[in-house]
């Protein structure tokens, strides 16, 4: 339970579903992909450390072609939690900038004595996908806009206005479906943490179905408020008790230990 967990709150604006179109505008001073962006979290449940996940986006292309990026998830256990069930998880996602959508997508899942690499690649002029998995290869119709696992955290973060009251759908193709959530602004609040005080804005993903690891609720996920609208906390009700996935490095300039 635990090591899914930990995934899930990572990718965390998760496995979405059938959709609609935005109904929102993008501001145009927002700067949220950056190449060289480099986000560090440690997940813990109950108050125990289980693991630590990477974002990070790098340069993908040919020289001097900035409009696509590579983003690229990582989520490993702890040594501790590894002795019963090791994680050791990678995700890589071709992103345009340019359209805001998945090209090609890769997982490389590989949790206790499961491994599996599953891949993806969107043909979004056609409306379809091709899912390549366990040797099998399958075209999936997709609607206009859909992202993938990693892709939708970073779309939200471009396309969502950090303001109460602010929602947007989307459409999330993963493991064989089509998922659709509702991301939704709640509130305005000052957060602690190892990163300071910051202003966020608390984000609540609604989930009109039930998550692979029995979640209890919605997902939680904090963003900062100024130009980069960092997620500097994801949390997430499960069974007994709640994942929460903490920022400890890559910080908004300022802020952060010395």
């Amino acid at each position: 339970m635990i090591h899914l967990c930990c995934w899930y709150v990572l990718t965390c604006l998760l496995l979405g579903g059938t959709t609609e179109a935005l109904a929102v505008t993008a501001d145009a001073s927002v700067q949220t992909i950056q190449t060289g962006e480099r986000l560090t979290y440690d997940i813990s449940w109950l108050n125990i450390l289980a693991g630590t996940a990477v974002m990070e986006v790098l340069p993908d292309g040919t020289a001097g072609d900035r409009s696509r990026a590579k983003l690229i998830t990582t989520a490993q256990s702890r040594p501790a939690i590894s002795k019963f069930f090791p994680v050791d998880n990678r995700v890589e996602s071709e992103f345009d900038l340019r359209t805001q959508l998945p090209q090609h997508m890769v997982f490389h899942r590989r949790e206790g004595k499961n491994r599996e690499d599953i891949e993806y690649t969107f043909h979004h002029a056609e409306g379809t996908v091709t899912a390549v998995r366990q040797g099998t290869t399958e075209t999936v119709a997709i609607p206009a806009g859909t992202q993938d696992l990693i892709s939708c955290l970073y779309y939200v973060r471009h396309q969502l206005p950090m303001t109460p009251g602010a929602s947007l759908m989307l459409n999330v193709y993963h493991d064989k479906k089509n998922r659709q959530v509702e991301v939704r602004v709640e509130n305005i609040e000052t957060l602690e943490g190892t990163w300071g005080r910051l202003e966020t804005a608390q984000v609540v993903v609604i989930m009109p179905f039930k998550g692979l690891f029995i979640n209890k609720g919605n997902i939680r996920v904090w963003f900062t408020t100024d130009e980069r609208r960092i997620p500097v906390r994801m949390k997430a009700k499960v069974i007994i008790g709640a994942i929460t996935a903490d920022l400890v490095n890559g910080f908004p300039p300022g802020k952060g230990p010395p």
